[in-house]
């Protein structure tokens, strides 16, 4: 009896994890186009932040979470709407406050999703930023913060580390 439940325990786990893997090369474009997003707000460039946000709109869009496995339909399907629709809200808007106070809600959502699955060989930081009480999710441990850009570049600490 206890080879059985061995065994089985051992095939859900190969199972579980294989199933995270092949929804990690799925999604792992999405967070390098977050950081893009990021990038240009930190740069209080509104115009970048609207194409990369549109770019990672698209993508968000194109992926078929049906032909994910079942587990990764379920954990990406219920994110996919909010994703498309937290980008859609950056990539239509040229006021650069605007897309920040989208952007929080989107850095909400990629965290959600980066804690799920791994999304990059990399740690990802999450950073918070006292001033505005909101998070961002970056390729490294420096602040920059996309909230506030130049004016209090460096205002923030990391407040999560995802491996």
């Amino acid at each position: 009896m206890k080879s059985l439940i061995t065994t089985v325990v051992i095939t859900l786990t190969t199972v579980f994890s294989v199933n995270a893997q092949k929804a990690s090369l799925t999604l792992s474009p999405i967070l390098s186009l977050y950081y893009n997003v990021k990038d240009a707000l930190i740069n209080s460039d509104a115009k970048t932040a609207s194409v990369k946000a549109g770019d990672l709109a698209k993508t968000i869009s194109s992926i078929n979470f049906n032909s994910m496995p079942a587990s990764g339909q379920s954990i990406f399907g219920s994110l996919k709407d909010k994703l498309v629709s937290d980008a859609n809200r950056i990539s239509e808007n040229n006021d650069i406050e605007k897309q920040k106070a989208y952007f929080s809600s989107l850095s909400t959502n990629i965290y959600s999703l980066v804690k799920m699955v791994k999304l990059s060989d990399q740690p990802v930081y999450q950073a918070y930023c006292p001033m505005k009480k909101a998070y961002w999710l970056s390729n490294e441990a420096a602040i920059r913060n996309p909230y506030y850009g130049k004016q209090m570049l460096t205002c923030g600490k990391v407040s999560d580390i995802i491996k």
